[in-house]
C-alpha cells in the first residue's frame, strides 16, 4: 500500500522533512530530508528517525526521544515541537482551584487544571466551538456524570498548549452533554509533566 505522509518540523530539529512513501512486509519506505530510507520496525535511520510500530493505516515514529502515532495519508508535524525545559506557575483561586488560559488546536481556551481527570475533557458545546468533529472522528464510549451516564467520544487533539509548554496528539474526551463546565486539563497532558504544589501555587515543569 502506497501512501503519502509529510512531516515538517522547525529548524531546531535535526530532521526537517519526512515523507512516508510506502509500507510493505513490516517495512516503511521514507524520504528523509531528500534521502530515501527503508526502515524495519525498531530500526533507526542515520538521521535519528525510528520506526516504532505500524499497521494498515498508521505508523509510530520516534524523533528526539518522543513517539507519536500518525494516521496514513494526512499532513502532520506542523504542530510538532521539540520538548523544552519549560516551567509554568499558577495560583489557586478563591475556591482553591487552578485555572489557566491556554490553547487547543491553536484556539484560545480556559482550562481547569485537574489532576483527577484522566483525559483532557470538554462538553459538546466547547467541542463545536473549537470545530472538533467528535461524532465523525471520535471513538464512542460512555461516562458517568452527575446527571447519570452520558455518551462520550474519545478523540485526539492536534495540540494543547499551556504557556510555553506544548504537546501534540493529546488524548481527550468530548462528553455529548453539558458536563463538564470548564474544560478539564487532565492527566493525558499533565502526566507528561512534573507537577509540584506548594501552598496555593501549582508548578508545572516540562520533563527533560
Amino acid at each position: 500500500m502506497l501512501c503519502a505522509l509529510l512531516l515538517c518540523a522547525n529548524t531546531a530539529l535535526a530532521v526537517e522533512n519526512i515523507q512516508l512513501q510506502g509500507m510493505f512486509s513490516n517495512k516503511a519506505v521514507m524520504n528523509i530530508d531528500g534521502t530515501r530510507r527503508v526502515l524495519s520496525i525498531g530500526e533507526t535511520s542515520p538521521e535519528g528517525v525510528t520506526l516504532v510500530a505500524m499497521d494498515d493505516d498508521h505508523v509510530s515514529l520516534k524523533i528526539d526521544g518522543v513517539t507519536h502515532d500518525y494516521t496514513m495519508g494526512g499532513s502532520i508535524g506542523l504542530d510538532y515541537v521539540k520538548p523544552g525545559n519549560y516551567e509554568e506557575q499558577f495560583f489557586a483561586g478563591e475556591q482553591g482551584m487552578f485555572q489557566a488560559v491556554g490553547t487547543i488546536n491553536s484556539q484560545t481556551v480556559r482550562f481547569l487544571i485537574d489532576t483527577g481527570a484522566t483525559l483532557v475533557t470538554m462538553n459538546r458545546s466547547q467541542a463545536k466551538q473549537l470545530g472538533i468533529r467528535y461524532r465523525l472522528d471520535g471513538e464512542p464510549t460512555s461516562v458517568s456524570t452527575a446527571s447519570g451516564f452520558e455518551k462520550a467520544y474519545r478523540i485526539k487533539l492536534k495540540s494543547v498548549t499551556l504557556g510555553n509548554i506544548k504537546q501534540t496528539h493529546v488524548d481527550a474526551m468530548v462528553i455529548d452533554g453539558r458536563h463538564p463546565g470548564p474544560i478539564l486539563l487532565g492527566m493525558s497532558f499533565l502526566g507528561k509533566l512534573k507537577v509540584e504544589k506548594a501552598g496555593n501555587a501549582l508548578v508545572l515543569k516540562q520533563r527533560k
